[in-house]
């Protein structure tokens, strides 16, 4: 049972996730908050750098640029993306988005609704260097690269 009550989560209460590309931060999301309709976070971008194209075969997914000059593929096509400007991706549709900037880029998401299980939440359709990092590390007695 999920438990009504009203929860603040910090950013640093977050693990980065950079499998992906960029700095992925889950802030709002079923295990922290017990959210059931979908989550959010912060996507953290440092210049030059990019979050690996991929799409989500059960969630729209609606981001708002905070700070930074980002970039955007959708369907391949390439569109500018500005602080408070906002964009919501349909279901199935590639996106990719690259830091051309000098600064660093924040971008709030949020996904919904929730996929059946978090592993079919989302399809990668490009291998990014941090990706084929973790998967030619050796494995990880600890479990810290699951």
């Amino acid at each position: 049972m999920t438990d009504p009550k009203a929860r603040i989560v910090h950013l640093d209460d977050t693990s980065p996730n950079t499998r992906r590309g960029g700095d992925l931060r889950a802030v709002l999301t079923p295990t922290s908050v017990g959210a059931t309709s979908g989550f959010m976070g912060l996507a953290i971008i440092k210049p030059g750098d990019r979050i690996g194209e991929h799409y989500h075969p059960y969630s729209e997914e609606f981001v708002y640029v905070v700070s930074g000059e980002l970039e955007v593929d959708l369907d391949g096509i390439t569109h500018a993306l500005r602080p408070d400007q906002g964009l919501m991706i349909p279901v199935d549709q590639r996106h990719r988005f690259r830091n051309v900037g000098t600064t660093e880029a924040r971008m709030v998401f949020h996904l919904g609704p929730l996929a059946p299980r978090p592993e079919l939440g989302h399809v990668d359709t490009e291998v990014t260097e941090e990706a084929a990092a973790v998967q030619a590390a050796p494995p990880d007695p600890a479990g810290a690269h699951a």
